[in-house]
């Protein structure tokens, strides 16, 4: 079997000249076209950016499309509505004919906001089966993800079980998906761009940011090294990005500041809303929180408590994705 991974293609619905490099309407690969016998392993492996299912037992099965947002949730009531409320609106503006659903990864956060609020959010799985059961046929799932850590691979596996319930089914990828790959576009610069807007202006060599990011277990915790290689090749001054709950982390950066002699920093979360991680582990009063700990190490800080959604710029990204993932859904 012949096979190269550099000379997969990308599938290309539009090509936009102005940008300076092939953009499609959905990103995503296809193998060479010299292998004539991949097995299905291999085709699996090469399913990589937005994905699609065509199921053949429904071809003549008439269409009704619908729209499922995936986003992890929080139960920051007024931060659910400036960032993840507002980010599906977006999208239902986008597509003002089609239904589009609601649904958080999180089950605690879920079984809270039902406790707390009385308000019931399904889970992915709940959602596609009340899709399936109204006579829905064909769905485009949009995440909220900001990486392709954990939560989105809880998307990518809702997917993979629920595609063969429906005539067709594509999945969109996260914010920052794409590094500039071979024939791809770089989504880490867009993103990073987008997300600038908020940072304070004019830093002063003794001033840095501090952008605060989730973590994730999965390798694809090495996104973030990724973000601070962009982030120094975009000449973002005084930026740097730790983790709560992975690699870099909030001790592995003070050494940096210190030795380049900053005195002041601001904090900001690098998630989809201002929520626990934001409020008490970033912004808290507690000994724990970076906040604390950075004023006990000598530095005067200031907070930024925002969530992503509420950036436009950002959040216009987000409603991208999820146009990539309804293109696929209409390509023939």
């Amino acid at each position: 079997m012949k096979f190269s991974w550099k000379k997969m293609l990308v599938t290309s619905v539009a090509c936009m000249a102005m940008t300076g490099f092939m953009a499609t309407s959905y990103a995503s690969y296809k193998l060479n076209p010299e292998v004539k016998d991949a097995t299905p392993a291999l085709k699996e492996a090469a399913e990589i950016g937005v994905r699609t299912y065509n199921n053949p037992q429904m071809v003549n099965v008439k269409n009704k499309d619908a729209i499922l947002v995936m986003s992890f949730g929080t139960t920051y009531k007024d931060s659910r509505k400036k960032t993840i409320e507002r980010t599906v609106q977006a999208i239902q503006a986008a597509h003002p004919n089609t239904k589009v659903i609601l649904s958080f990864t999180s089950h605690i956060i879920i079984d809270r906001i039902k406790a707390h609020e009385g308000i019931t959010i399904p889970d992915p799985e709940k959602a596609l089966k009340e899709l399936k059961k109204e006579g829905y046929t064909r769905i485009a799932i949009a995440s909220l993800d900001v990486i392709p850590g954990m939560e989105y691979s809880y998307d990518t596996a809702v997917y993979d079980l629920y595609k063969k319930d429906f005539k067709k089914m594509t999945i969109g990828v996260p914010a920052m998906y794409w590094m500039g790959q071979e024939h791809q576009r770089d989504d880490v610069t867009e993103f990073l761009k987008a997300f600038s807007t908020q940072f304070p202006k004019n830093i002063a060599a003794d001033e840095a940011v501090l952008v605060m990011g989730h973590g994730t277990p999965n390798p694809n915790n090495a996104y973030y090294s990724v973000i601070q290689n962009h982030m120094n090749m975009l000449n973002m001054h005084n930026v740097y990005i730790y983790t709560v709950e992975g690699w870099p982390s909030l001790e592995t950066i003070i050494p940096q500041l210190k030795a380049k002699g900053i005195k002041k920093v601001t904090l900001m979360p690098m998630m989809m809303v201002a929520g626990d991680h934001a409020h008490n582990d970033m912004a808290g009063n507690t000994a724990e929180s970076h906040k604390s700990i950075l004023e006990k190490e000598g530095f005067e800080v200031k907070t930024y408590i925002h969530g992503l959604g509420e950036n436009a710029a950002v959040r216009n990204i987000f409603v991208e994705r999820a146009n990539e993932a309804w293109n696929a859904l209409e390509a023939k």
